[in-house]
């Protein structure tokens, strides 16, 4: 059997992205087999930007979603999810209500990366044609780095954004049997990215440009983000780890938020700090439900191990962007 890699790994499932790397930003879009996926989500951050996260409540009538988008632009950025829609609707794909036809569900989150745009102002986002082009887009091979949604994207941003470091897409798949579990990590964080030893991979850096233990720095009352972003109003909402875990597993919604928890319990175990004040991380999870898990907390093991593979590739593939490194440079 050939190793699965990738969050398209379960099947059924594709990617697409739009890039636009001269003004920093882009969006990546996960297309739903025909019929829909079921879908829950976990919210761990306390500055979230989000669209159509209601229907992904257990008690709601809506029994399945047929996309999922992460997006760059902030809160103006959700309104690429309008192409998407647009793109589904074309293939009558979505909730059907009559005569009217079907209304596509697209749950969306966004995370903010006007810092790496020319002008450094929020005056650029996806836009609803960047969406539909995503949905073009879509197939098995995604590319990870600063593609997408992570186009823009920067880690390790305790000390702010001059001192932090490339972030961007990363994607890994784990398997147990028939069960399949994909992962893919979006990553923007103000936390640093750690290694399986406890290692900093990227992050912080100091004026020596050496690796800052973000956690002992804001522990010792350190300026989070920087001291000219030490207030909340200043840097609430500028930093995001997007996640989206699927399997093949057919777990019912209430368990799709298990796993999504447990996908953000594995985004914690690399990420230090994790879902602080000035994140907004969401992790949604999906199932295609084709086959029958070994035991109750399968997936939620298999989520434990592709996490943390797709977290490091989302930093070792990025490439730097204006004055801040990437690993994919060599950097670090």
């Amino acid at each position: 059997m050939t190793p699965v890699s990738n969050l398209a790994a379960v099947s059924g499932i594709t990617v697409g992205h739009w890039t636009d790397a001269v003004r920093a930003t882009g969006c990546t879009v996960v297309l739903a087999p025909a019929g829909g996926m079921r879908a829950a989500a976990a919210v761990r951050g306390r500055a979230t930007g989000t669209r159509e996260l209601d229907a992904l409540h257990p008690r709601h009538v809506v029994g399945h979603v047929d996309a999922i988008l992460l997006t760059g632009g902030s809160a103006f950025g959700l309104g690429a999810a309008d192409g998407v829609m647009r793109w589904l609707a074309e293939r009558q794909r979505g909730f059907p209500v009559g005569a009217a036809g079907a209304v596509p569900i697209v749950p969306t989150a966004v995370i903010f990366d006007f810092d790496l745009g020319p002008s450094g102002r929020a005056d650029r986002w996806p836009m609803p044609d960047d969406g539909y082009r995503a949905c073009d887009a879509a197939t098995v091979d995604i590319a990870e780095g600063s593609v997408g949604a992570g186009t823009g994207a920067t880690v390790g941003k305790a000390l702010g954004l001059r001192r932090a470091m490339k972030g961007g897409v990363g994607t890994w798949a784990a398997q147990g049997g028939e069960v399949v579990v994909g992962a893919l990590v979006v990553l923007n964080s103000v936390g640093n990215v750690l290694g399986p030893a406890g290692e900093i991979l990227a992050g912080a850096r100091g004026p020596d440009g050496k690796p800052v233990d973000a956690l002992r720095y804001l522990g010792d009352g350190g300026a989070p983000l920087g001291a000219v972003a030490a207030s909340v109003a200043v840097g609430a909402g500028q930093n995001t780890t997007l996640a989206v875990v699927a399997t093949n597993a057919a777990l019912d919604r209430p368990q799709l938020e298990g796993l999504a928890h447990a996908g953000g319990d594995a985004l914690a175990r690399r990420i230090v700090p994790y879902g602080t004040l000035f994140d907004g991380d969401v992790i949604f999870a999906v199932s295609t439900a084709q086959v029958a898990p070994a035991t109750p907390v399968q997936a939620e093991a298999l989520v434990a191990q592709a996490v943390p593979v797709a977290v490091e590739r989302a930093v070792r593939l990025a490439r730097g962007m204006r004055d801040i490194p990437g690993l994919g440079d060599g950097a670090g």
